[in-house]
């Protein structure tokens, strides 16, 4: 990931000059990262709609080939194709953010690694609101907040979608995760999560209104 950590660092390092303080500039690295990734939300919820209003359409493709699955399938991608659907299209910006945290993780663990500058060792390791040190783990407080923003994320995100089993356990199971991940995660890290999950409920709410305002204006 070092190809990725790196200019996480630096851009981290200039937010941190620029405003002088490191909790904020962690702030601020994650609004500029959604707002990259926004033309790819746009489309997964796109994706997320589209998906829901064909679902009748699939169960009929269910009911009808349930024992022939290898003509389901032709007919499910058939169906897609012709609704223009991406069935991955939901999954494609967390499969980009993957990347980022795992970056982002390498640089707040071992930052001496990435950037040699004096002060941004010293500003990885400052004190922000209740947190003593941003380069170790906050034991309760972040990793709570980290979990109870991913489960109203995951629900607003997938609020119009007909979930399946498989979904509503995953919206169930993935808070205690994170949460069990976020104790032993650097708090700059599990402030970046935070704030992301924040972040893409207000935009999902936004996009949501904008796109049924020009779907009732059409």
């Amino acid at each position: 990931m070092r190809f990725l950590a790196k200019p996480m660092g630096y851009l981290l390092l200039y937010l941190y000059k620029l405003i002088g303080n490191y909790g904020i500039s962690i702030i601020l690295f994650t609004v500029i990262v959604k707002l990259v990734l926004l033309p790819l939300t746009i489309k997964q919820l796109k994706s997320t709609k589209e998906m829901a209003k064909i679902q009748p359409k699939l169960k009929e493709l269910q009911e009808k080939y349930k024992n022939d699955k290898e003509k389901l399938n032709i007919k499910t991608m058939e169906l897609y194709k012709e609704h223009k659907i991406n069935p991955m299209g939901g999954c494609l910006p967390l499969l980009i953010q993957i990347p980022i945290i795992f970056g982002l993780f390498s640089v707040l663990r071992t930052p001496a690694q990435y950037i040699a500058e004096p002060s941004f060792l010293q500003a990885i390791s400052e004190s922000f609101l209740w947190i003593p040190n941003l380069s170790n783990p906050d034991p309760i407080i972040l990793p709570i907040l980290a979990g109870i923003t991913t489960y109203f994320s995951m629900s607003t995100t997938n609020t119009g979608a007909v979930q399946n089993q498989t979904m509503k356990t995953m919206n169930l199971v993935m808070p205690f995760l994170i949460i069990w991940w976020g104790r032993g995660f650097p708090a700059g890290l599990t402030l970046y999560w935070v704030v992301s999950n924040i972040f893409q409920m207000a935009q999902q709410y936004f996009i949501s209104k904008g796109i049924v305002s020009k779907e009732e204006l059409s």
